[in-house]
């Protein structure tokens, strides 16, 4: 059974940063692909950042390129997402998954297994 748990949310400035944390039970490394997903009030949920769990190339959402980073530390079991200059249009609920298989192409509804979500809130 799979069971995931972020942390790290929090209320920032513009400009600040932040790290979320996910810790994960029951993933087997090299066959998920794991990913950092937001959903915002009123908003769809929409992929933030994803990567394959056996490493190789991580995949962003345009919106955070260049300021968001997605890492793994594998004998932790620990999913991370370091977001910097943080923008109020991040503001959202922030959601770890688990999908089996590859990250390419991958959409919300491929991911089966979900954490409970993390608040993160920035003010501008």
């Amino acid at each position: 059974q799979v069971q995931l748990v972020e942390s790290g949310g929090g209320s920032v400035q513009a400009g600040g940063s932040l790290r979320l944390s996910c810790a994960a039970s029951g993933v087997i490394y090299s066959t998920y692909c794991m990913g950092w997903f937001r959903q915002a009030p009123g908003k769809e949920r929409e992929g933030v950042a994803r990567i394959w769990t056996g490493g190789g190339i991580p995949y962003y959402a345009d919106s955070v390129k260049g300021r968001f980073t997605i890492s793994q530390d594998n004998a932790k079991n620990t999913l991370y997402l370091y977001m910097n200059s943080l923008k109020p249009e991040d503001t959202a609920i922030y959601f770890c998954a688990a999908a089996i298989g590859g990250c390419y192409g991958r959409s919300p509804n491929d991911f089966r297994y979900w954490g409970q979500g993390t608040q993160v809130t920035v003010s501008s």
